[in-house]
């Protein structure tokens, strides 16, 4: 076990191998040409239907906004200079539809070069208010929804750093604003400050504090520093005419929010002592409620610094948690409790127990119900109708329970009681509606309730939308969708009990566009957008989703896309993508949530471009990995995932499109894991590409994806599961790209350089491109046209030309 453990600690560094000075490139003209296609806007609809706000921004930002200045503190990356979230997407142009008919309008007194975010409805709905970044900062704007104006209510002196800044009143009439405070210190350039001292990091004997690898953490006293001062702001309250007035002075301010009635508002800060090992979210914290004239009612919740928490995923913290107000009553806080100690290794009959207490919160604190796993949420309804969920992530079991808030001694009943993952059982979601409070509470209509659902079985997506009798528990379909050739989802209830709901309808070759359709009048449907095709070039591909099975019996599938010049019986290279998803069950695992008649969107990660090189795809190849009972997912990894891939590729390559000794194979995040997996331990594939990842487990000690285990207690799961610790057996050509910025835990760029080391050490065929001030997700236009370059380049070389094709190689290596 020593020997081992050196070895799974061990980086393996090479210096001095070759660089290449490149430019940034672009792909081919083929690839480019969908790559810079035009986004269609989003659109924000309000609850009656009636007014849209068509939103409009570029695929990308550009490499000189994630230039920005940035500094990352405690989970948060912050534009110091302009005090809003440095990865914020913007919008750049507003339009406005009344009255679901006619052309979108342009909005008048929008900014020059605006660049928009943070858009929230007024509890009215008649305005709209959104932040509009400028080079000195942030300003707060607000749109008039029917004049279809907007004008600006403050300078650029918001503090954004910790999401929206802008909290209405419930009268629609001004807002809580965050503003920067007159009295903020200046910030720390912590590349140029003389330390004065060492950084020390203690812990205490017996306490563990099993924590993932988080990123961006703040690591020294001057990043305190520079956090307490970023996070702080002062509460202004401003009216829609432009007046505004100090409402509360200095804090560091989490989160706002108003009661129903609006008497109220509640409020968290954020406190000392600050941490090395968590994000700001699990910072001590303290949560009052207000007067909405800014007088003190009461401190409700203290929280400590929270870094030990048992281990698991189920694990929480005491005391009250997800303190929240009940939609439907005037001033009433709600908060669950545990009844396990936090810990879930103890057995007990239930985990959480619900509260609620009456404002002014003097009175007395009654209970709601017990729920038999960890409280998720309660959907208000009425005084004696109410729905609340549960779940526990080790079983794959949530359940719903209907209650009566008004009566604890009522037993509730359990509606559902089911495997999350099994999405052909599942029932659906309750529709909501508006209350008197500008609150969304649960549509109850005499007893009744209603539900909309996927409609997910293996003849497809078919939703629905059922009526619940809460009485009987029984459930009467008022409406499934019949159509074949198209996908339909049903996104919202407009008006449950007049039969009209907004719709999504799409097809492999029609962009998807927004509908309400009335379920009470046979084959209505109303459009409310027009959105066309920007993807021409591809909308005829041959594209079907196709059902195999794996070696031990498992159904799988994934969706097929030919090339668009395609031949009958020619044999094409092929590119596989996919992800690996844990299961504790087989037959949620074989479910096929895919369409052959979903629209056909190449995205900047997706590997659909290439049927347009001459490639056969295989995109969303269901790679399960599934431990039932005690056993873990995790426990025959590598067997499950280089079946997932043999049987993809069997699939393909009988019905004659591929040359299975030209097959690429992709993924990002957990795919790439997956990519360095399947090269590593089978002789399946000619080439990979593996984006963002992370290949050393032992890195990542204190679990990792759906692992709970740590390393100490299951070191030959990490082991054999680090691709890292297989590069000696890897000879197979592999693209490993990787934004330098990568914020995401456990993906440290450092993964993808050592594994890069390793295997150039080794004398592996190996590219690793480091994208600059790329995340996770890359962002800047100039970014991805490289990447695709990069991709295409490597398929061109590894795959499609592949010189020396070797068919009689075993499928898994020894």
């Amino acid at each position: 076990m020593k020997s081992l453990l050196t070895c799974c600690l061990f980086l393996f560094v090479i210096s001095g191998y070759a660089q290449e000075n490149l430019t940034y490139q672009k792909p081919h003209q083929n690839i480019l040409e969908l790559a810079e296609a035009p986004l269609a806007p989003s659109i924000r609809m309000d609850s009656k239907g009636e007014n849209i706000v068509f939103l409009y921004r570029s695929a990308y930002k550009t490499i000189e906004e994630l230039s920005e200045t940035e500094m990352r503190l405690g989970g948060l990356r912050i534009n110091p200079v302009t005090n809003i979230g440095s990865r914020t997407r913007y919008y750049t142009n507003i339009e406005v539809r009344n009255n679901q008919k006619g052309n979108p309008k342009t909005v008048a007194g929008l900014p020059e070069n605006g660049r928009y975010a943070n858009f929230s409805w007024s509890p009215n709905q008649k305005y709209m208010t959104f932040t509009n970044t400028v080079t000195s900062g942030a300003e707060l704007w607000v749109l008039d929804i029917l004049k279809a104006s907007a004008k600006k209510l403050t300078d650029a002196k918001l503090n954004a750093n910790m999401g929206n800044p802008a909290v209405w009143l419930k009268n629609s009439e001004a807002l809580l604003v965050k503003m920067l405070p007159e009295n903020r210190k200046a910030l720390i350039n912590t590349k140029e400050a003389v330390p004065t001292g060492p950084t020390i990091s203690v812990s205490e004997a017996g306490v563990k504090a099993q924590n993932r690898t988080y990123q961006d953490l703040l690591k020294n006293p001057n990043d305190e520093h520079n956090f307490e001062q970023l996070a702080q702001s002062e509460l202004y309250k401003v009216t829609l005419d432009g007046n505004s007035s100090l409402w509360k002075s200095t804090a560091m301010y989490r989160g706002l929010s108003f009661s129903p009635d609006g008497n109220y508002v509640m409020i968290t800060t954020i406190d000392k002592p600050f941490s090395y090992l968590v994000p700001y979210y699990r910072f001590p914290s303290e949560t009052s409620v207000y007067k909405a004239n800014g007088d003190l009612v009461k401190s409700m919740l203290q929280v400590p610094l929270i870094e030990d928490l048992p281990q698991g995923f189920m694990a929480e913290r005491t005391g009250m948690r997800d303190l929240n107000w009940r939609n439907d009553k005037p001033a009433t806080l709600y908060w669950a409790e545990v009844l396990d100690g936090g810990d879930p290794e103890n057995k007990v009959p239930f985990r959480d127990e619900v509260f609620q207490q009456d404002a002014p919160f003097t009175g007395k604190v009654s209970s709601l119900l017990k729920t038999k796993d960890r409280f998720s949420g309660i959907t208000w309804g009425t005084d004696n109708v109410a729905i609340a969920n549960d779940y526990w992530w080790n079983t794959r079991n949530t359940r719903t329970y209907l209650f009566n808030p008004s009566n604890a001694n009522q037993e509730p009943t359990v509606l559902f009681d089911r495997n999350y993952q099994d999405v052909y059982s599942n029932p659906g979601s309750f529709v909501y509606t508006k209350n008197d409070f500008n609150e969304y509470v649960l549509d109850v209509d005499s007893n009744k309730a209603y539900l909309i659902g996927d409609g997910y079985s293996d003849a497809g997506k078919l939703p629905f939308i059922d009526e619940m009798n809460l009485e009987t528990q029984k459930t009467t379909r008022l409406y499934q969708s019949t159509l074949t050739d198209k996908v339909e989802s049903i996104s919202s209830a407009i008006s449950a009990k007049d039969g009209t709901f907004l719709v999504r309808i799409e097809s492999k070759n029609e962009f998807p566009n927004y509908y309400i359709r009335h379920i009470k009048k046979r084959k209505s449907l109303t459009p409310l957008t027009t959105f066309e095709n920007p993807f021409k070039s591809i909308q005829n591909v041959k594209k079907e989703v196709i059902n195999y099975k794996r070696d031990d019996g498992l159904d799988l599938s994934g969706t097929l896309y030919l090339p668009t010049d395609y031949e009958k019986g020619k044999k094409y290279p092929m590119i596989l993508w996919a992800y690996p998803r844990e299961f504790k069950d087989k037959s949620s695992a074989s479910q096929n949530t895919s369409s052959s008649n979903e629209f056909t969107y190449p995205y900047y990660g997706s590997p659909i471009y290439w049927v347009t090189r001459g490639y056969v795809v295989l995109d969303d190849a269901a790679f399960p990995i599934i431990g039932e009972g005690d056993e873990q997912p995790n426990d025959t990894f590598i067997k499950q995932l280089v079946g997932n891939g043999k049987a993809a590729i069997d699939a393909v390559d009988a019905l004659g499109y591929i040359d299975r000794d030209r097959v690429a194979v992709g993924g990002h995040s957990y795919g790439a894991f997956m990519t360095a997996n399947l090269l590593a331990h089978s002789n399946l594939f000619a080439a990979g590409i593996a984006r963002s990842g992370a290949y050393n487990r032992t890195l990542t000690p204190f679990g990792f994806q759906s692992e709970e285990r740590n390393y100490w207690e299951a070191p030959e799961i990490y082991y054999n599961m680090s691709p890292f610790m297989h590069a000696d057996t890897m000879k197979t050509p592999l693209l490993l790209i990787h934004g330098e910025a990568d914020n995401n835990s456990g993906t440290y760029p450092l993964q993808s350089e050592r594994y890069f080391n390793a295997l150039k050490g080794l004398g592996a065929p190996v590219r690793l491109v480091m994208l600059p001030r790329e995340s996770h997700g890359y962002a800047a236009k100039e970014s991805i046209l490289h990447m695709l370059w990069e991709q295409d380049e490597w398929l061109e070389r590894y795959v499609k030309n592949k010189a020396d094709v070797t068919t009689s190689e075993d499928t898994m290596k020894e």
